[in-house]
């Protein structure tokens, strides 16, 4: 009898714990799901959530209205992709961040936003994203921002002639020194011999403009509808002087009021609509610092990756540190051949000369000190400011500010386009309901499946 009764007691507690399990199981939720895989890597639910409310902050600090749930989750999740092939291709170059210099990084965004660190990690807590969180989001952005300049610098060419030509038209033009804050919406379009999505697309646009002049506001049209690289952060194009502006509005811009948008422009990309989000007195004065500089420039090369590059010059930095001669080292090692071969000397330097990494380096460093190791488009650097004067532009410095005009213009045509490229090229598969059910066809496809939440991760 006792016998019987502790059987149907053991029993009953393993029919109670099969009865949990069942329960648990049930209840059981994914922890994370893949929503889309590009190439060699994978997009998490996590990740589109996290980057939503952090542009979701960035966009309410702006004041800025939001646009419906989904659209800007897929216009983030287009973001991430497009990230996503670009990291991935740094990767393959072998691109590294080290933390000292994502260190410097983050102090230098700091400092040019006028914080400290501390109030810097209140400011990006503001925006959803924790001190860490940002660290990885810079070194992504910097990663990226090394691919572009790596891959389209050399797409780039500024002739003698367009310069001749651009300071001829300069001279008959009355300058206001006025500078702009530009706004930007680009309707794209990926095949020009296609005349339906031709039209479509400027009808597009054309419908947006109308919306915006009826009192709309451009920044939240932006995020909805752009298709340009900075449609998250409002379409905004930062501020820009006469001179530097894209080529397409150069005649459009000054004649614009602020928030008035622009007719419909027509480009190798699509259709846009700028406008001009402020205004802001420019200063025309002659009178310009100018820095005595030398440096030593370790550039990576199909023999020599990022991370080996960015060795060498911190070995070169220790050898300067312990008193080696500069100019002998610049001739050993420099890969900047001209001004290697005279002790890296790069004489007197005008502001607007250098690309921007290499400028805000040497505008930071004191006369006499060392400032590297750093990184531009160009690669790795040390340099050292010898001297500082005021001087009065002249004609090179002139011409040396139309290059970099031209140029930049160049470059930021030759960057959609490549961003165009890659995406087309890329595989890409935004996963359906059920798992592997939508299937990419093949290269720079997506393939989107009826339920958003992809697949089960967990």
């Amino acid at each position: 009898m006792k016998a019987s009764l502790r059987l149907c007691a053991r029993v009953m507690a393993l029919l109670m714990l099969a009865v949990a399990a069942q329960n648990a199981l049930a209840e059981r939720k994914p922890l994370d799901r893949v929503i889309a895989i590009v190439d060699d890597s994978v997009i998490l639910q996590s990740e589109l959530d996290s980057r939503v409310r952090t542009v979701k902050a960035r966009l309410n600090a702006q004041g800025t209205s939001l646009p419906p749930q989904n659209v800007l989750e897929k216009r983030v999740l287009d973001q991430l992709i497009q990230d996503s092939i670009q990291l991935q291709m740094a990767d393959k170059m072998g691109m590294r961040i080290s933390d000292n210099e994502l260190n410097d990084t983050m102090q230098s965004i700091a400092k040019r936003n006028g914080y400290t660190l501390a109030q810097f990690e209140d400011a990006l807590a503001s925006e959803g994203l924790t001190y860490r969180e940002a660290r990885e989001q810079i070194r992504r952005e910097m990663l990226i921002s090394r691919v572009q300049q790596r891959r389209v610098d050399n797409r780039v060419r500024v002739t003698k002639r367009e310069v001749d030509n651009f300071l001829q038209a300069q001279a008959g033009r009355e300058k206001s020194g006025e500078e702009y804050l530009l706004g930007n919406i680009l309707v794209a379009v990926d095949d020009f011999n296609n005349s339906e999505e031709v039209d479509a697309a400027q009808a597009k646009a054309e419908k947006l403009r109308q919306e915006i002049a009826n009192g709309t506001d451009f920044k939240q049209v932006a995020v909805a509808e752009s298709d340009g690289s900075n449609a998250l952060d409002g379409g905004v194009l930062g501020w820009r002087t006469e001179n530097q502006l894209p080529s397409l509005v150069v005649d459009v811009v000054p004649e614009l009021k602020v928030g008035e948008p622009s007719k419909v422009l027509r480009s190798g990309s699509g259709f846009h609509i700028v406008t001009v989000l402020d205004k802001r007195g420019g200063d025309n004065g002659k009178l310009v610092e100018q820095s005595k500089v030398r440096h030593i420039l370790i550039r990576p090369s199909d023999a020599r990756t990022d991370a080996q590059a960015q060795k060498l010059i911190n070995e070169i930095y220790d050898k300067l540190k312990d008193g080696a001669d500069f100019a002998a080292l610049a001739k050993e090692y420099s890969d900047d051949s001209v001004s290697g071969s005279d002790g890296g000397n790069l004489g007197w330097v005008s502001p607007g000369e250098m690309v921007p990494a290499f400028e805000q380096a040497m505008k930071e460093a004191k006369v006499g000190e060392l400032k590297g190791p750093f990184r531009s488009r160009f690669g790795w650097h040390i340099l050292q400011v010898q001297d500082r004067r005021q001087k009065d532009i002249g004609d090179q410095l002139k011409e040396n500010e139309a290059r970099q005009v031209l140029y930049r213009r160049k470059y930021e045509v030759e960057l959609q386009n490549w961003l165009r490229e890659i995406r087309e090229e890329a595989y890409v598969d935004i996963k359906g309901e059920d798992g592997d059910k939508s299937q990419a066809k093949g290269s720079g496809s997506d393939q989107t499946g009826d339920n958003p939440e992809g697949t089960d991760a967990s």
